[in-house]
C-alpha cells in the first residue's frame, strides 16, 4: 500500500494562554512506495512519532492530508484504515496468554471481517510462527524475555493483515544483542510480507541498517530524503552530516582562500569554484590517510585496536568536536610520537556555510 503524506501539519496549543503554540510537525509531505520500509529518524522533540501516530489516525493532523493509495484517509478513523501499530512499551496484556494477545485485535472484527473462533486460532499460530514464537503461545507476558514480547507485539499487530505497519521506537527497550537480531527480524518479515512498513527511531544506525529509505527529522520539519548510504555519504546540512554516522563525523572550523581550503594554517585540499569565506569543515572518521608529509597534522592522544580496524584519537586547535576520531586500517603501521599527520579523502570532506549549515559543494 502506497503512502502519500501531503502538507501534514500538526499545531500543539499551548498550555498556558501566553504560551506559543508547539509546531511539531511542519509541512511534511513524502510519498511512502509500496512494499517498502521506511525509517523516521531524528532527536527527541523532531516529530517522528507525532507523523506515525497522525498516519495511524491516533492523531489528527492540524493541515495536510493522508492517502493510502488513492484513497483519502486524513479524517478515518484508526481502526477502519487498516494499520498495525507496534509501541515502544509493547502494551502486552499481561493477564492474557501470548496467543490470547495475539487474538485479541481479531476479536474486534464485525460484518463480513468477522472470524470464528478456528479462523482466529489459525491466524495468531501464522502470525507467531512469522516471529518465531510458537511455541510461547500459552505463556504469559511475564514468562517471556523483552525480545519475546517485542515479537508478541509484531505479531499482534500482523495478525490483521494490515495494509500498512507502522513500528514506534520498537528496540529501544532492548539491550546491544537482542536490538541487533530482533532488528534483523523485522526486515526479514517486512520482507516476506511485503507490507509498507514505517519504524521510527532515533538510532541512525538501526534506521540506516534495515530502511530501504530513511527520512531525517529535526524540530518537526524534514531535513533529507533518501537511501541510507547516500543520505551518508552526501548530507544538505551539517545537522544531517553529524546526525548519521558512528564514529560521528568530525567537525573544524575553517576557511576558504584563494580556492583552497584551510584548517588553522594548513590547506588540506583545493576547492575550486567556492567563495573566500569562513566555514565549518566535515570530516568523516574514514577520509584520514596516514602520510607522514600530510598537511593536517593533529596532536596524539591515543590509538584504539578494534580489530580489522584502529581508531587514532587525536585533536586539534580548530577542532568543534573534544576529540579528532580516524578509522584507519590495521594494517597501517602509527609511528609513536606527539603528533600525526594526515592527508585527506576528498569525497570524505564537507563544507558547510557558516551562516545556516548549508552544505557547500565543490
Amino acid at each position: 500500500m502506497k503512502v502519500v503524506l501531503q502538507n501534514l501539519t500538526k499545531i500543539f496549543p499551548s498550555r498556558n494562554k501566553k504560551g506559543e503554540e508547539v509546531v511539531a510537525v511542519n509541512d511534511f509531505t513524502f510519498t511512502i512506495p509500496d512494499g517498502k520500509l521506511i525509517g523516521l529518524l531524528g532527536p527527541s522533540g523532531c516529530g517522528k512519532s507525532t507523523t506515525l501516530y497522525m498516519i495511524s489516525g491516533l492523531q489528527k493532523p492540524s493541515g495536510g492530508q493522508i492517502f493510502f493509495g488513492d484513497d483519502d484517509v486524513t479524517e478515518l478513523s484508526a481502526e477502519n484504515r487498516g494499520v498495525g501499530l507496534v509501541f515502544q512499551n509493547y502494551a502486552l496484556y499481561p493477564h492474557m496468554t501470548v496467543k490470547q494477545n495475539i487474538m485479541f485485535p481479531l476479536q474486534n472484527l464485525k460484518g463480513e471481517d468477522k472470524l470464528t473462533k478456528t479462523e482466529m486460532i489459525e491466524r495468531a499460530y501464522t502470525a507467531a510462527k512469522l516471529v518465531q514464537i510458537d511455541d510461547l503461545m500459552d505463556r504469559k507476558p511475564s514468562e517471556l524475555s523483552g525480545g519475546q514480547q517485542q515479537r508478541v507485539a509484531i505479531a499482534r499487530a500482523l495478525v490483521k493483515m494490515p495494509k500498512v505497519l507502522l513500528l514506534d521506537e520498537p528496540l529501544s527497550n532492548l539491550d546491544a544483542r537482542l536490538r541487533l537480531q530482533t532488528r534483523e527480524e523485522i526486515r526479514r518479515i517486512q520482507k516476506e510480507t511485503g507490507i509498507t512498513t514505517i519504524f521510527v527511531t532515533h538510532d541512525q544506525e538501526e534506521a540506516m541498517s534495515i530502511s530501504d529509505m530513511i527520512v531525517v527529522m529535526k524540530l518537526g520539519v524534514v531535513q533529507q530524503t533518501g537511501k541510507p548510504q547516500d543520505v551518508y555519504d552526501d548530507p544538505v546540512n551539517l545537522f544531517v552530516a553529524k546526525f548519521l554516522g558512528t564514529p560521528p563525523i568530525n567537525v573544524f572550523n575553517g576557511k576558504v582562500a584563494d580556492g583552497k581550503l584551510y584548517i588553522g594554517d594548513a590547506a588540506v585540499l583545493d576547492t575550486p569554484g567556492v567563495a573566500d569565506q569562513e566555514v565549518t569543515v566535515g570530516i568523516r572518521p574514514e577520509g584520514f590517510i596516514l602520510d607522514d608529509n600530510g598537511p593536517l597534522v593533529c596532536k596524539l592522544s591515543g590509538i584504539e585496536v578494534m580489530g580489522r580496524d584502529v581508531s587514532v584519537v587525536s585533536t586539534h586547535e580548530a577542532s568543534l568536536n573534544p576529540v579528532i576520531r580516524s578509522i584507519i586500517n590495521a594494517d597501517n603501521k602509527i609511528a609513536a610520537g606527539e603528533t600525526v599527520s594526515y592527508s585527506l579523502k576528498a569525497h570524505k570532506v564537507m563544507i558547510f556555510s557558516k551562516e545556516d549549515e548549508s552544505r557547500i559543494y565543490f
